[in-house]
């Protein structure tokens, strides 16, 4: 292999695009000659529990994609399949670079890899440089007047503001450097049954990967902004963006989203800005307290003693919790890989305070399910949802699945949609089945013990239960 004129790698990770992408831009200033690659990291995929995990078929989808741009701009993509923090430095000795570039990624076990690839390259005189790309702000360029990490998101959200200039928002080049984009030795993608995986529903979904896909839901729901704020808390309207998975994986740029919004005008837009930074929020809280995977943000919430009754968990898993706005949600989650919002706050808060389940244990089960599945999103979430993190909801506002249910999906569309064995139900029982009287159930077409469950706990009687559990633990950390 000719190493006569120095050479770079360029690592893709969660960044499947050939736009806009810093370490690349980067990369193709500095060198001459510069390859990109990608990894199916092994340590990855092995702990995934579904062979037919839809998050696979769309990273794999997406590579294909971003594999097939590179090679209309002169280079390709290097697909290795095994343990990154192995194949990754073999591949960069193999190729005789001097340099790898790729972006910083802030989740705990990321950031453990990624130094062990430095300091594995390092053994071979290799650099490695990362960069900033899947947030306008990260780790410490946001931080209080005493030089701490915020704690509060509205606090956060101002600083945030005050700080941005036109150049956090700037594009990285790369068409007009591609000129310096090495054509790979080898650009073979596995396909999904050599990576351990079969096909998943993607299709049948109607869920676009790569790149083309994330142009076409931005490109959709940029049309639905102006109205977001009055629509986006009801489900069976669904005008939320669709763009999580989009953003997990970075088959569209965090800098263009956030450009249009910041200089748009609608109070929607500005909604959705509020949404983006809560996402960086999250993504600094997990950096500066990486322990928030495993503990609660408030330690002192980490006393309390769920009831953690398997039972009960297994059935707001299947959505058999009698609660219907509880169950269409989990059911959305199950068989589409997609919960809507508003939603996740009500399924997590009756997880906790409803059923006094930990939170872990719900975290854990989307971080199986959601395809746009985020740790640092959707850790945040779940203890905001449990009252245990940082800005969280206070913990005596617990939500009530009956007037949750009755406010966001007044008609009950779409709990219809996803428990059709309760379509006969009028507006008026939708809400709490259990109300009916049996000649009622015969009159509608369900029976409730039979057709669909009666609830698992008593709403007011367990929120009373909840209370009690953090306000014991408050008293004790007094």
């Amino acid at each position: 292999m000719n190493t006569e004129t120095p050479a770079a790698l360029v690592w893709f990770r969660r960044d499947l695009r050939a736009f806009d992408h810093a370490a690349l831009s980067r990369a193709l200033q500095t060198y001459t000659r510069v390859y990109c690659a990608f990894v199916f990291d092994a340590d990855i995929l092995e702990a995934l529990e579904d062979r037919a995990d839809r998050r696979v078929e769309f990273i794999w989808l997406s590579v294909k994609e971003l594999d097939s741009a590179l090679r209309q701009m002169g280079g390709g993509l290097i697909v290795r399949h095994g343990r990154a923090c192995e194949e990754l430095p073999r591949l960069a000795r193999d190729l005789g670079v001097h340099a790898v570039f790729t972006n910083r990624d802030y989740e705990p076990q990321a950031i453990r890899r990624d130094a062990s690839v430095a300091e594995t390259l390092a053994l071979s005189d290799i650099e490695f440089h990362l960069f900033k790309d899947q947030v306008i702000f990260e780790r410490d360029e946001i931080l209080s007047g005493s030089n701490r990490p915020y704690s509060v998101y509205t606090a956060y959200k101002n600083a945030w503001l005050k700080r941005l200039t036109d150049a956090d928002l700037q594009m990285h080049p790369i068409a007009e450097l591609a000129g310096n984009l090495a054509l790979p030795p080898e650009n073979t993608i596995p396909n999904l049954n050599a990576l351990g995986f079969i096909g998943s529903d993607l299709a049948r979904l109607d869920i676009k990967a790569g790149m083309s896909g994330a142009r076409e839901a931005w490109g959709q729901f940029a049309t639905r902004l102006v109205d977001y704020e009055e629509t986006r808390n009801f489900p069976a309207l669904d005008n939320t963006s669709r763009l999580g998975v989009h953003l997990r994986f970075g088959t569209l740029s965090i800098r263009t989203l956030a450009r249009h919004v910041y200089y748009a005008a609608g109070k929607g837009t500005q909604v959705w800005l509020s949404e983006l930074i809560w996402r960086e929020f999250f993504q600094m809280i997990l950096f500066h307290y990486p322990r928030v995977t495993q503990n609660a943000f408030r330690t002192e919430f980490d006393a309390i003693v769920w009831d953690d009754r398997e039972d009960h968990f297994q059935a707001w898993c299947a959505g058999r919790t009698g609660y219907p706005i509880v169950d269409a949600a989990m059911r959305q989650l199950n068989q589409t890989g997609f919960m809507h919002n508003r939603l996740r706050m009500i399924a997590a808060s009756f997880l906790v305070k409803d059923l006094h389940i930990h939170w872990l244990k719900g975290e854990r089960y989307f971080a199986r399910k959601l395809l746009d599945y985020d740790l640092a999103s959707n850790n945040g979430n779940w203890q905001w949802a449990a009252s245990t993190g940082c800005d969280a909801q206070p913990y005596f506002r617990i939500f009530n699945p009956i007037t949750q249910s009755q406010r966001f999906d007044p008609e009950g569309v779409f709990i219809k949609r996803f428990i059709p064995e309760l379509a006969g139900l009028e507006t008026n029982v939708i809400h709490a089945p259990w109300q009916l009287l049996p000649i009622e159930q015969q009159a509608c077409g369900v029976l409730l013990g039979r057709d669909y469950p009666m609830p698992i706990v008593d709403h007011e009687a367990a929120r009373a239960k909840a209370l009690a559990l953090f306000k014991a633990v408050r008293a004790d950390a007094a």
